[in-house]
C-alpha cells in the first residue's frame, strides 16, 4: 500500500458516505440537525484527501484522521440520543417542552418541519445511518492513520537517500 492510495481510498470513503447520505435525503429521508454535523467533517475530509495528494507529509493525512474521528464522534453521539442512553440537544429531540400550545395551536403552526434526531428514520441490521457513519468513518479513521504512517516511511526513506 502507497499513501497515495490510503489517501484515495480515505477520500473516497467520505466521497460515498456524504453521497449516501444525498441519496437518502433525495428519497425522502430528510436529515435531522444532528444528521447535519455529520457531513462537515465528511467535506472537510474530501478537500483535505484532495490536498495530501499534491502536498507531501504527514499534517494532511493527520488532518483527514481528525475529520474522519469528529464525524465518527458525531454519529456515536447520535446513536445514543436515538437509543436514548442520553440527552441530545433540546432543538431536535422529543425533550421540549409544549406547555402553553394547544392542539390547534400546533395544527396551525406553519414553518419548516423539525425532523427529530432522537427518532430513527432508517435503519439496517438494527443499526440507523448515525450508526452506521459512526462504523464506517472509524474505519477511514484508521485508513487515514495508515497514510500517516506511510507518510513518515517515505519522508524517512527520502532522507536517507540524500545522506
Amino acid at each position: 500500500m502507497t499513501r497515495n492510495l490510503m489517501i484515495i481510498l480515505a477520500t473516497g470513503g467520505s466521497v460515498a458516505l456524504l453521497g449516501g447520505a444525498f441519496i437518502f435525503q433525495m428519497l425522502g429521508y430528510p436529515p435531522c440537525e444532528m444528521c447535519l454535523w455529520q457531513r462537515w467533517p465528511h467535506a472537510a475530509a474530501i478537500v483535505i484527501g484532495l490536498l495530501a495528494l499534491k502536498i507531501p507529509g504527514r499534517v494532511l493525512p493527520a488532518l483527514g484522521a481528525l475529520a474522519a474521528a469528529t464525524t465518527a464522534g458525531i454519529g456515536i453521539f447520535h446513536t445514543g440520543v436515538e437509543r436514548d442512553w442520553w440527552e441530545g440537544p433540546t432543538s431536535c429531540t422529543g425533550t421540549g417542552g409544549l406547555e402553553g400550545l394547544s392542539g390547534a395551536d400546533l395544527l396551525a403552526a406553519e414553518g419548516p418541519r423539525v425532523v427529530m434526531c432522537d427518532v430513527v428514520s432508517w435503519e439496517f441490521l438494527t443499526l440507523s445511518m448515525a450508526s452506521w457513519n459512526a462504523i464506517f468513518s472509524l474505519d477511514l479513521m484508521v485508513g487515514w492513520i495508515v497514510a500517516v504512517m506511510l507518510s513518515a516511511g517515505s519522508t524517512a526513506a527520502k532522507t536517507s537517500r540524500t545522506l
